[in-house]
């Protein structure tokens, strides 16, 4: 039931995404947001970004990256500590419904871009186990 809940609520929130929202949002609450949420919204941005993706699939990533950047969701995102709960488990359900498409040159460019919110030493192994 949480599930098609969820799934009602990305599809509903497709209609916010775009690229400037996106990028707006992803650099202002980076550091706040995590390196999880943040690897996790660039795995589904750059698969989004392939030619060969289905539509289909780039529909549920478009929602859920407008999930993302929705300012109200289920959960306000300034609430310290558990405010991208919410919106991980929305890209969680995105990126396991997508992971057929996410490679290895994917997960480059998304641990390269990491990197410079982040640093070397960011640990993105819990979700590269979970997608393959």
């Amino acid at each position: 039931m949480e599930q098609e809940k969820l799934e009602k609520e990305m599809e509903s929130a497709s209609k916010h995404f775009s690229e400037d929202k996106f990028w707006g949002k992803l650099k202002k609450f980076a550091k706040k947001a995590g390196a999880s949420v943040v690897y996790a919204v660039l795995l589904l941005y750059y698969t989004l970004q392939k030619p060969e993706v289905p539509k289909k699939t780039k529909a549920i990533i478009i929602g859920a990256l407008g999930y993302f950047i929705l300012p109200l969701d289920l959960i306000p995102d300034l609430m310290v500590g558990v405010g991208y709960t919410d919106d991980l488990g929305a890209l969680g359900l995105a990126l396991f419904q997508v992971a057929i498409y996410i490679d290895d040159e994917i997960k480059a460019q998304a641990k390269e871009k990491l990197k410079d919110w982040f640093g070397d030493q960011v640990d993105t192994s819990d979700i590269d186990v979970k997608i393959g």
